[in-house]
């Protein structure tokens, strides 16, 4: 018996070429028809909900934590998608349609990321001569008076997959119960004792 449906590698596979695709053309169109530092002016204002494109360069990782880290956290990508490849393929996690999207949501955030902290893209900083090894982030959004991190498709996909991963714990956590309460009334009732 195979250890997950054959379909499975084809389904992650394509989830992280498209995610990644799609993160990587973002970028670059955001940063082609803007430049560096730069604004769109707010495109949608309503109701305390403020939305702009706002090109910046983050050297480190979720809202700027970890600055002047690329190369490390670059490292940890490399390693977390050996990580993913391995338990949804060799340790057959990819049994589950559910862990094999939210993986690939992962997957495809991971690397887009990961090209940008190698300096792939060929942005640098104004002044600076040379590839910043930084994240291309343009998304940004004001809710209120607070002020969200700007991000990038990458993060939104990554932070889908998180979410996946955890309502699955939630899940798997009830389904356990739920064996554990049916084997514990198995076990205590009366034919189960003749």
């Amino acid at each position: 018996m195979d250890r997950y449906p054959r379909g499975r590698l084809w389904l992650f596979a394509a989830l992280t070429i498209l995610t990644l695709g799609l993160d990587l053309g973002s970028k670059e169109y955001a940063f082609a028809k803007l430049g560096v530092f730069q604004r769109s002016g707010w495109l949608f204002d309503t109701a305390g909900v403020r939305f702009e494109f706002q090109t910046s360069l983050n050297r480190g990782a979720l809202w700027g934590l970890g600055q002047g880290y690329a190369l490390w956290f670059a490292g940890l990508s490399v390693l977390a998608f050996v990580g993913i490849v391995y338990w949804l393929f060799v340790h057959g996690a990819a049994r589950s349609a559910w862990l094999t999207v939210a993986l690939g949501f992962v997957s495809g955030g991971t690397l887009g990321n990961l090209y940008d902290r190698l300096g792939l893209h060929g942005v640098a900083f104004p002044g600076e001569g040379r590839t910043a090894l930084a994240v291309r982030d343009f998304l940004h959004f004001q809710f209120g008076s607070f002020d969200w991190a700007n991000f990038n498709l990458a993060d939104s996909f990554l932070v889908t997959g998180a979410i996946m991963l955890m309502i699955h714990s939630f899940r798997e956590d009830t389904k356990q119960a739920s064996a554990t309460v049916a084997d514990s009334n198995t076990e205590s009732s009366p034919a189960a004792s003749a």
